[in-house]
């Protein structure tokens, strides 16, 4: 969350997209080919949640891996959002015209994490200081989050490049994020692009916290 709130903020593959620390990716050694992630969209799932994005913008378009993101988003949240905060991942993929549900494989695709507040304290233990840029500007990174507002600055991050599972291919595909509390919807996060690479085994690993 890989930003938290706001975090939701990128909630999930966009999560990805965020400060190095705050998103599991795994590094690897640099490789002659390029992933692109093309089209890039998002939006609330609906009106009237607890918690949703403002704005969420992310440039260049195409968005090369390894390489360079630009990106800032505002969210809020009317309600404290506390542990036990569940997210609900839904990944899907294009085949032949057909919206195909991937399951959970090994923590990705469709999956179901029963507290991201655990998930937070894993990645960054408390007592240290939130990655950059959120210590920069003030942005949490561990739950309980406070109800308000939150704003992440125009700021740029590096994408290394990563391994990603042989499913994972070129095509498009659009991912839905739930976030919850005691079984009640707090808010919904909906992202969709495309992945394209000279080597079909490597793309961006859509990690949710």
């Amino acid at each position: 969350m890989k930003c938290c709130v706001l975090v939701f903020v990128a909630l999930i593959a966009f999560s990805c997209f965020l400060p190095e620390g705050s998103c599991s990716l795994q590094r690897m050694n640099s490789f002659n080919e390029i992933t692109k992630v093309l089209g890039f969209s998002w939006g609330n799932c609906k009106s009237g949640d607890a918690a949703y994005m403002k704005t969420l913008n992310a440039s260049p378009d195409p968005i090369p891996i390894p390489g360079y993101l630009t990106a800032d988003a505002s969210g809020t949240t009317s309600v404290e959002l506390a542990s036990p905060l569940s997210v609900n991942v839904t990944l899907e993929r294009e085949v032949a015209g057909v919206w195909v549900k991937i399951p959970c494989i090994d923590d990705l695709g469709s999956c179901h994490y029963p507290d991201i507040c655990e998930l937070l304290d894993q990645l960054i233990p408390p007592g240290q200081d939130c990655p950059e840029p959120l210590h920069t500007y003030g942005l949490p990174c561990h739950c309980p989050f406070k109800a308000g507002d939150y704003t992440l600055p125009s700021s740029q991050f590096y994408i290394p490049n990563v391994e990603l599972p042989s499913w994972l291919t070129n095509g498009q595909y659009k991912v839905q994020g739930v976030l919850g509390s005691s079984d009640k919807e707090l808010g919904c996060l909906k992202m969709s692009f495309s992945l394209h690479s000279n080597n079909l085994q490597r793309a961006i690993r859509i990690a949710v916290l």
